[in-house]
């Protein structure tokens, strides 16, 4: 588990800077991405009140923010929403935010939740930050009720054959790590990121590995030149 804990670490040190940098480093496009992602599953799942949504690797609680403000706009009530994080660091920013949510400092794999106890779990942007991640996937099957959805925003690793791909790429890892740096003060943490798509599933293979959790793809999306892949999948 040492290296977990690494990553763990690496979160703390650039809590305080994180939601500038993603804001800066995306351009903003990741909020209309866990826009899109909240609509979406609120469509798929149609029910107008929801018991317990729980995002795991929630971080500053960005996509807790997402959940709760689209289901104000299509009128839906979400009764309890928790978030879950391994740092410690990254989840002080969020209760500032939302002094209001519930969180819990717990790795994905071992979450200290009922079985069949939630109705959606979502990872934005964490997933290929779990070393453990087929045990993830077990846990979120042992939470999660029946029909219940995981919903997974993150950047899967995808073939570059077009002229756009190799430029998304040159940004990723060429200049995000030169600004990020710049803004957090930690270089190494924004040279980790890039290294961490390079070394991640296909968005293929992600779903094979939900699917022997149990958890069976209804839905799969690319967004922005292939960036970012959205993954819905229910519990069977």
């Amino acid at each position: 588990m040492e290296k977990q804990q690494k990553i763990v670490s690496m979160f703390n040190d650039i809590a305080g800077t994180y939601d500038v940098a993603n804001r800066v480093l995306s351009m903003g496009i990741d909020k209309s991405w866990r826009n899109k992602a909240c609509n979406k599953t609120f469509e798929l799942y149609g029910q107008k009140s929801i018991e317990k949504i729980v995002d795991v690797a929630c971080g500053t609680g960005d996509m807790i923010l997402f959940w709760e403000k689209v289901a104000r706009e299509n009128s839906i009530e979400i009764k309890n929403i928790i978030g879950i994080d391994p740092s410690v660091g990254m989840m002080e920013v969020g209760k500032k935010k939302l002094p209001h949510v519930e969180f819990i400092e717990a790795g994905a794999a071992s979450m200290p939740l009922e079985s069949e106890s939630t109705d959606i779990i979502s990872i934005s942007y964490g997933i290929r930050n779990v070393v453990q991640r087929q045990e993830a996937f077990h846990e979120f099957a042992r939470v999660l009720k029946k029909d219940g959805l995981v919903v997974i925003n993150e950047f899967t690793k995808n073939k570059k054959e077009k002229l756009l791909d190799h430029l998304t790429d040159f940004y990723m890892n060429k200049i995000l790590p030169v600004l990020g740096g710049l803004i957090s003060k930690n270089k190494e943490a924004y040279t980790y990121l890039p290294n961490s798509i390079d070394e991640f599933l296909t968005t293929e293979n992600l779903c094979k590995e939900l699917k022997n959790a149990g958890l069976e793809p209804i839905h799969v999306k690319a967004f922005s030149m292939n960036i970012s892949t959205l993954i819905i999948a229910k519990k069977l």
